[in-house]
């Protein structure tokens, strides 16, 4: 607890900076606005008291106007012959068959049913309801209402004003350090299955790492160069791996054209090794392409199970250039060592890049919390434990799981095999259902590896959210949750996916509104077309108590004004 502590006040001084630079843009974004209503202060103030005034006599208008029909409805009764009007229409009503009461709420319950149903796929496809929507962006503003997002957001400070949302930069998407070859392991679950493992967002964003990490930085394009950057925009997979050849053609020695082919063309990891290898011979003094061909050589070595080479690799490749920190190559040499068992090397590594300066990832917290939670998980037992309280070292262990599920909360499902596992794609967003899949995909094999680890993970993950009851609004050890995951995750994983959500959003007001709409008007289709005459009486019992305080209203205003009143105002 005390380590916990700790950390949250070392991450307070941390996120100190950050608060004053934003309270200084505020104050000064403020400032600009009281000199600008300064510089005009009667328009200003006018337009300001009309606006109040209007959203002030808003409120009351639905009142005003509800009142002023009652009054019109008995001024009018007499001279619009209002009770024989009512009268035609009962005797009406009462000649219509029940097989018209069936009609009408059959079709109320059919029209309901396609609403529900356009409903549920949009907030499937979407996660929001479609009336919900457009009643937010096109009522809301003609009703003099503002958009809660536009103004304040879910966060308040300590002294009760509203704190801004968290910005998009917050839900930046990050080059996956574990992806896999396209042509050995994306296309063959293709080949297989028919579905396509990886969407266009996310190979989109693929080519333009590409464009820029290999020929970004040229100040003058070479003839091959030119053809590599069309290539990495080729959507056609085919039309990719023959610019690769062309560029080839012009120049024996372009590599990136080498890698393009080991990526997407070679069919198994030694053929891309081989193709890396050639790359790698003449890649020159280019640093972007020496890293880049590197790391996915000792990617290689560790798939074909020379585990050690590859851990070799990855630290020469780290103690060459460790200001490619952003590469996050740590996380490839982590799974590596895993996969060796060599724990204290683990932990070596974690020392360095589990650091409160540095971002955290799912690899990061969760490998921490899988070392804290081996040590103890053997002999854990969860009826033991509530007898006699937790041991310092199960302290630890829980506590690092609870900082794992705060920073990603997604990944405990798949790693327990509740949920189904994908192929990760090529992107992922930090903290988001995307790093989720990414990380369990790799390292469900060293949870398993460790005896009791899973059970330990069971048993107490989901005390994390006790700890944090309103995550968009207030974090624990990390950021609030930031709102913007679902939205790309959808983009990243495919569509036979079903993305993880978090927090788990309730249903929309409109979806169970219609629900309910048409299982009620298909209920009483059903009633009236099995029992006609008893509806009958059921419907004009209700409409009769439905209109009773109409006429009692009715009766206690004649009884309360005298008679010439209503005689003049009928005149009038």
């Amino acid at each position: 607890m005390a380590v916990t502590s700790n950390q949250n006040a070392l991450q307070q001084i941390t996120f100190i900076p950050a608060l004053v630079g934003c309270d200084s843009i505020a104050q000064g974004i403020r400032r600009n606005m009281e000199d600008t209503a300064g510089s005009n202060p009667q328009s200003l103030g006018f337009t300001e008291k009309l606006k109040s005034w209007l959203s002030w006599s808003w409120t009351y208008v639905c009142f005003i106007w509800f009142g002023m029909v009652l009054i019109m409805i008995y001024v009018l009764w007499s001279p619009l012959k209002l009770q024989e009007t009512l009268t035609s229409a009962s005797v009406f009503l009462n000649t219509l068959t029940p097989k018209f009461y069936v009609a009408l709420t059959g079709t109320s319950s059919l029209i309901s049913g396609l609403i529900l149903i356009f409903e549920w796929w949009y907030f499937r496809k979407y996660g929001t309801s479609f009336i919900e929507q457009v009643s937010v962006s096109h009522l809301r503003p003609l009703l003099g209402g503002v958009e809660s997002s536009s103004t304040t957001g879910l966060f308040a400070s300590v002294n009760g004003e509203a704190e801004p949302r968290p910005s998009v930069s917050e839900c930046k998407v990050w080059r996956n350090p574990l992806n896999l070859f396209r042509g050995a392991e994306y296309n063959r679950y293709t080949w297989v299955t028919g579905k396509e493992p990886l969407t266009y967002y996310d190979m989109n964003l693929s080519a333009q790492d590409h464009q820029t990490f290999f020929t970004g930085d040229t100040p003058q394009l070479r003839p091959e160069d030119a053809v590599m950057q069309k290539a990495w925009r080729e959507r056609n997979p085919q039309a990719r791996i023959r610019a690769a050849y062309q560029a080839i053609e012009m120049n024996q020695e372009c590599a990136a054209a080498y890698v393009l082919l080991a990526e997407e063309e070679a069919t198994t990891i030694t053929e891309a090794e081989r193709l890396f290898k050639k790359a790698l011979s003449i890649a020159g003094k280019d640093i972007n392409l020496l890293v880049y061909i590197k790391r996915r050589m000792a990617m290689c070595a560790r798939k074909l199970g020379r585990i050690k080479e590859a851990v070799k690799m990855m630290r020469d490749l780290m103690k060459e250039f460790p200001l490619l920190g952003m590469l996050n190559i740590h996380e490839n040499l982590l799974e590596a060592l895993l996969e060796l068992q060599a724990y204290a090397d683990v932990q070596a590594v974690l020392a360095k890049y589990d650091d409160i300066s540095l971002p955290k990832s799912a690899t990061i917290c969760y490998t921490s919390a899988l070392l804290k939670a081996r040590a103890v998980s053997d002999k854990f037992s969860p009826e033991a434990a509530s007898r006699r309280g937790l041991s310092t070292a199960e302290m630890n262990a829980v506590e690092a799981i609870h900082r794992a599920v705060e920073f990603n909360p997604h990944v405990p499902k798949y790693l327990l095999e509740m949920k189904s596992l994908i192929l990760p794609p090529e992107h992922i967003l930090k903290r988001g259902d995307s790093e989720a899949v990414a990380y369990a995909f790799f390292h469900l094999q060293h949870w398993k590896r460790a005896e009791g680890a899973l059970n330990l993970l069971h048993c107490t993950w989901e005390g994390t959210f006790r700890i944090i009851p309103y995550p968009l609004e207030k974090g624990h050890l990390f950021y609030p949750y930031p709102g913007c995951t679902e939205t790309a995750d959808r983009e990243l994983l495919p569509s036979f996916h079903e993305v993880s959500v978090y927090p788990k959003k309730e249903l929309p007001f409109f979806i169970l509104f219609t629900a309910g709409l048409c299982s009620f008007t298909a209920m009483l289709a059903m009633l009236t077309h099995q029992f006609p005459e008893l509806m009958g009486v059921f419907a004009k019992a209700f409409f009769s108590t439905l209109f009773a305080p109409l006429g009692f209203f009715a009766d206690k205003m004649e009884s309360f004004m005298p008679s010439s009143f209503w005689h003049q105002l009928t005149r009038i």
